[in-house]
């Protein structure tokens, strides 16, 4: 019996960080023998956003390498960057007959970075929701692991599939199903615990890079805000703290309401501090697998190579199918 197969992505953009690896990465590693895996280096939707081209070409070999070092095994799964694989954009092209401007109007993603002035955001952020859509059902994937701030954009892809199935018929496209990880699935940052760690932030303050070095984490980690009070609790009227133990929790393997227990009576400076120790041990081999891959490039290309030949023969079936049924004519 074949596994469910599962597709995810991360855009090369900006500096990965603890929350890309536990909300994502260290949950892909740890699942991989489980689905059928397709990890993808989404270009394409990095360049909504302006980019330096120095820095894209880097930080796509960034996101290729973190996935390997956090022990993704590129013989049991499929890992490649977007543009290599041309039946993303031709796709996505072709579900935008498939999609309306209202809906894509609607989505709270390009609400916020259009704000009061719409006509100065660009085409890309608008429409790159059918895009990722094109990146999902392209490998019939039956579960996309997402964040609860990518969830919309994941049911436009299953209305987008629904869609094409009753025009095209049943089986065109599968449906997928989204795939969260309730802790962890959301860090939050550092210096304002009401919003998502994020590689965007305007202040490093604001997250725990992958590749911090461990005085940087711990000047990181005692500059992080906490709630009023001194008692340490996971609760939704200490959002600092929440934040702090779920971290702790999930390096550690420790349950939360074992490490409340162990810090009753104890202040904040004692906890962070452990903290930071549990982040420095559990990011240091992984760090150690991160210097051995930048140092050897031609090992990670090779790899993607593969993965995007591997990628490119579920794309093409699936591109055919719909082609096929939309009366296009193929070369052969």
């Amino acid at each position: 019996m074949s596994k469910p197969r599962v597709l995810s992505g991360i855009q090369p953009s900006g500096n990965l960080h603890l929350g890309n690896y536990l909300g994502a990465i260290k949950n892909f590693a740890a699942n991989q023998a489980q689905f059928e895996n397709y990890f993808c280096v989404v270009d394409h939707h990095a360049i909504t956003n302006p980019q330096d081209p120095k820095a894209l070409y880097q930080q796509t070999f960034d996101v290729a390498n973190a996935y390997l070092a956090a022990g993704l095994d590129p013989k049991e799964v499929t890992i490649f960057i977007q543009s290599h694989v041309p039946e993303h954009t031709e796709l996505g092209w072709i579900l935008n007959s498939f999609c309306y401007f209202g809906e894509l109007r609607r989505m709270t993603q390009f609400k916020d970075k259009a704000g009061k002035h719409p006509e100065e955001v660009g085409v890309g952020i608008f429409d790159y929701p059918v895009l990722m859509a094109a990146d999902i059902v392209l490998y019939d994937a039956n579960f996309v692991p997402v964040g609860e701030d990518q969830r919309q954009h994941l049911e436009l892809t299953r209305d987008i599939a629904n869609r094409v199935n009753y025009r095209l018929g049943e089986g065109t496209l599968v449906v997928p199903e989204p795939l969260i990880k309730k802790e962890g699935a959301r860090i939050m940052g550092l210096d304002d615990p009401a919003k998502k760690m994020s590689k965007s932030a305007t202040t490093p303050r604001n997250y725990i890079a992958l590749t911090d070095d461990p005085d940087t984490i711990r000047q990181k980690l005692r500059a992080a805000v906490t709630d009023s009070g001194s008692e340490i609790r996971f609760s939704e009227d200490k959002p600092a703290l929440t934040n702090l133990l779920t971290i702790y929790s999930l390096l550690s393997d420790t349950p939360i309401p074992m490490l409340e227990e162990r810090y009753q009576g104890q202040g904040y400076a004692q906890f962070k501090s452990d903290l930071a120790d549990v982040v420095v041990e559990a990011l240091g081999p992984f760090q150690t697998r991160l210097r051995e891959l930048d140092s050897n490039p031609d090992y990670t290309l090779a790899i993607l190579r593969d993965g995007a030949a591997r990628a490119q023969a579920q794309a093409s079936t699936v591109l055919r199918r719909v082609k096929e049924r939309m009366g296009y004519v193929l070369p052969s």
